[in-house]
């Protein structure tokens, strides 16, 4: 299933994070290759999302995240992200804005430069989503508001993709939409993707390696490997 060039990995090593007497995560270690979809699973209180904060730098821990290139191993990791939750209400701003504010740090009440709303239009159109462009985000379904998110995290692409859950809510039809073109990217793009799920149908589909965690990694291997696992069953049954 994974089309890993095998040139590239993001190492996570010994990543331990406590909150005041509270261990939250607790030494991890994972290897994530370029084109793979590693899916991350466990019960609510895992560290799953903090785990995901970590890898983003948004909180203070101990380990390291390093990523190996083989043409340069010093370059500097580039992470895309698309979170569970966006407080877009009421927002003004359109699609384009966004982009603009997230990708190109230009200030949002300047006017149009149209080079780059064509780069956008053009990248956009990538995740069926360039008739959007001039639409404000507040007026954006779940499903719009998800291509938008996901377009805006891959301007550029980059060597990491980080999804946290982002199609929670998502009705049949959207998730499998999302999990087919997780795949189209991977694959064209050479991406690494880690993605918070509690999907196990789609999980089982596409992803080529799944880590449970429960604070610490209790089991990883293919999604056979894992959902046939002791640890698993105790902690979800059978599925």
């Amino acid at each position: 299933m994974s089309g890993s060039c095998g040139d590239c990995c993001t190492k996570i090593n010994n990543i331990s994070f406590t909150a005041g007497n509270d261990v939250i995560l607790d030494n991890i270690s994972l290897h994530i290759h370029c084109g793979s979809l590693t899916v991350l699973i466990g019960k609510n209180g895992a560290g799953k999302s903090t785990l995901l904060r970590a890898l983003l730098g948004e909180i203070k821990h101990t380990g390291e995240i390093v990523y190996k290139n083989k043409t340069d191993n010093n370059k500097k990791i580039r992470i895309g992200y698309v979170p569970q939750n966006i407080n877009i209400e009421n927002s003004p701003m359109t699609v384009y804005d966004m982009a603009t504010s997230f990708c190109y740090n230009k200030p949002v009440f300047l006017v149009k430069d149209k080079k780059i709303h064509e780069e956008i239009k053009e990248h956009l159109k990538e995740f069926g989503a360039e008739n959007l462009i001039d639409s404000k985000v507040s007026r954006l379904s779940g499903g719009e508001l998800q291509r938008v998110m996901m377009a805006i995290a891959t301007i550029p692409y980059p060597d990491l993709l980080i999804l946290d859950e982002p199609i929670s809510g998502m009705d049949k039809n959207g998730k499998e939409q999302f999990y087919s073109r997780i795949a189209e990217l991977k694959n064209e793009h050479d991406l690494a993707v880690i993605l918070v799920s509690h999907d196990f149908d789609y999980v089982k589909k596409y992803a080529d390696k799944v880590v449970m965690l429960d604070k610490k990694v209790v089991c990883e291997g293919t999604p056979d490997e894992v959902f046939n696992s002791e640890v698993f069953k105790e902690t979800f049954g059978n599925v």
